[in-house]
This record gives structure tokens, sequence and C-alpha cells, in this order.
């Protein structure tokens, strides 16, 4: 019988022949671990994350919701129930749909160009680096460094201190995942309790003079009412975290499939108009956030299955993404490939705001990687994330050679 074990180190490897057990199921497959019935075929996991019936959070009385938290190691976490536990990505309805309109302008297809010259600067700067170095770890000398530089600007965040960002998003990120202990649960509360004192203060800051920066057209917004002050610091750390790490992920584990396909490396040098299509299968074929949960709101059926009010739904992108159902060789990285509809963003009302941010980031990083570099070699297999809630390489040993 097949028992799903996504803590194991050969689901850490590779996860995908799992996924491909999951899709062969009859239907959804309860997973103790999460409390969950987790969806893994294409049609099925965008059905769900279509529909409004199926919410982030629920409405359930404080009794519930307290047993819940303490059945999950969440409770006794002030900072991180007021910052983290809620927040634009864990609301629904009018909360949520007015969250994200104060935010969405900012990560619009015109906010995000203004940012193109700017991040070509700092990547070329490190890639001039690293290729100086000839042999790097991808993960800690090159892609760590961009995401959270971005992002930081775009919030308001020194350059000087951006660096921090990445600390504290993974510190927070990690006690999302199965592993619950009370020690990676203290490091989240006091991780988020650190972030939330540097935000107040720079908030502060910007009050008395302000910037052309996201912090402080949200703390105006705070002062003019439009959003609590819980939503202000938790919508600002939600920014960090959601498109932080996920990127860096997507960077190396994108880099690592294109060695993995050396004809596709070559393909994509010659063809560097390709280089948006390739970062999108780069986001499908290892997603970088392959597990999201949702609750039903009411009774409903989904995938041939009741569910009553209450129990929660696993949609598995990491498993539809490679539905043979829905992509033609699914396991094949393919640089050209079109149509390419994944939901490595995600769908419907939570998909990802800053989609155009990472993608922006991903395609002037390869662009200026195989420009610059004759020859990239894999020093050494890496090793990988393990988990269910993120993907990725935890490094990623590499030759460079200049043009």
């Amino acid at each position: 019988m097949f028992a799903f074990d996504p803590l194991s180190p050969d689901f850490a490897r590779d996860p995908y022949p799992a996924y491909a057990q999951l899709r062969a199921q009859p239907g959804p497959y309860y997973y103790p671990g999460f409390d969950v019935w987790l969806l893994s075929r294409f049609a099925d996991v965008s059905a769900v994350a279509l529909d409004r019936r199926l919410t982030r959070s629920l409405d359930e009385a404080p009794a519930q919701a307290e047993a819940r938290r303490r059945a999950a190691n969440w409770q006794d976490m002030p900072h991180h129930s007021r910052f983290v536990q809620f927040s634009l990505l864990d609301s629904d309805g009018a909360v949520h749909d007015r969250l994200r309109r104060l935010v969405m302008r900012e990560f619009s297809p015109a906010a995000v160009a203004r940012l193109k010259a700017a991040t070509a600067d700092h990547v070329a700067h490190l890639l001039y680096a690293a290729l100086d170095k000839g042999e790097i770890d991808f993960v800690e000398d090159f892609a760590a460094h961009v995401p959270g530089h971005i992002i930081g600007r775009m919030l308001g965040v020194p350059d000087e201190d951006c660096p921090r960002l990445r600390t504290w998003s993974e510190n927070i990120v990690q006690y999302f995942d199965i592993d619950r202990s009370d020690a990676r649960k203290a490091l989240a509360e006091n991780t988020t309790t650190e972030f939330y004192l540097y935000l107040k203060e720079l908030a502060a800051l910007r009050r008395r003079a302000p910037q052309d920066d996201i912090i402080s057209r949200l703390a105006a917004a705070e002062d003019a009412g439009a959003l609590s002050h819980d939503e202000f610091i938790s919508t600002c750390m939600l920014i960090l975290m959601a498109g932080h790490g996920s990127t860096i992920d997507t960077m190396a584990s994108g880099l690592h499939a294109l060695l993995r396909a050396p004809d596709q490396m070559k393909r994509l040098r010659a063809e560097p108009s390709l280089m948006p299509l390739a970062v999108q299968e780069m986001f499908r074929f290892e997603s970088p956030l392959p597990f999201f949960h949702r609750y039903a709101s009411e009774d409903l059926e989904i995938a041939g299955r009741r569910f009553a009010r209450g129990e929660k739904l696993g949609l598995l992108y990491g498993a539809a993404n490679r539905d043979p159902a829905h992509f033609l060789e699914p396991d094949r990285f393919d640089v050209g490939r079109t149509p390419n509809r994944h939901l490595g963003f995600g769908n419907g009302a939570h998909f990802c705001l800053g989609n155009h941010v990472s993608r922006m980031d991903m395609e002037i990083v390869f662009a200026a990687l195989l420009a610059r570099s004759r020859d990239i070699a894999l020093l050494e297999p890496p090793a990988w994330r393990p988990g269910l809630a993120a993907r990725g390489p935890l490094g990623l040993k590499i030759r460079l050679l200049p043009a």
C-alpha cells in the first residue's frame, strides 16, 4: 500500500515519483501529518484554487480556533499570531480584497519595470565577483543576494540591512512545514518579534520623512484608516517572505535543471529571446512552493469526495505541474514550452502578487549568467530542502568560466 512520506530523504531528493503515485489514487489522499486531504491532479488543484468556497482561514468560534492552534502547536506565539498567522495570504473575502487592492499597484508590470536597471546593475556586480572566484556555491554566493536586495528596496529597507531580510524570512517561514518542534517555534516567534521592532522603527522614520517606497505608502494608509497597525506590519512581512525564499529556490533549481539538460542550456544560449518562456518553465518544473492549504467553508463535493465544513484540503502545486493529463511530457525540462499554463504562482484570488518581480529577477539573472559565461559545470549533486512546503537546493556548487 502506498504511504506518502514527505519527510523522507528520498522525497527531498526527488518528490515526483511520490506525486505520480498520489495522482494515481482514486481520489483525494488523506495525510495525517497535516490532517489534510491532498489533491494532486492539475484539474482538481486548479478548480479548488479558483473556488471561493475553499478559504485560507475559517470563521469559527474562539474555542475551536484555540483547539486547532494547539493541535498544530501554533499557540503561545503572540507576535507570530498577530503578524504571520494573520496576513493578506491567510485572509479571505472583503478583508483579503481590501488589503490586496492596497498593494496591487506596487507590483504592477509598470512598477516592476522601473526596477529593471537597478536590478541589472546589482546582478552584474554579483556576477563579476562570481566569475572572478570561479568556483562558487550558487545559492550562498549569488542567488541569496538577489531577491532580498530588490524586495528590500521596494519596501524601503536600506541596502546595508537587506542581508538581514533573508535570515528573518527563513527563520519565520521554516515553521510552516511539518516539523513544528518547540525549538523551531521559539525561533519563529523570536524572529517575528525582531522583525516587528525593526519595521516599527523604520515606519516611524518614514512618517517623519516619507520616501518613494512601500513602507512610506502603507504607513500613510494606516494613518488614513485604510488598514490597521497589525495589517500594516503583517503585509510588510508577507511581501518579504512570499517572494524571497521562493525566488532563491527557483534560481537554484532552474540552473540545476539547465545543467541536467545541456541541450536546453545550448538552445537558450543560442536563442536568448526564449528567456521569458524558460523562466516560466523553471517555475513549473520545480515549483518552489509546492503545497498550500484551503478549508471547506461549507459542506461540498470535491474530486468525487464529500467534505464537511472545516475539513482541510492540500493543493499540491508541485504534483499538478507534472500532471501528464495537462502537460505534454511533463518530466521533460523544455525552455521553449508553450503553452505552459502552470500553477507555480498559484491561481484564483491568491494568485502570487509578486510574480512579475520574481520573473524579472530570474530573467535578468539568467540572461546575464549565460551571456557572460562560456561554460557552467555542476561540481557535485546538491542536497535538497526537506519537507513539503518548499522545494529547492540547499546549495549548488558550480564552476563558472567567463566568456
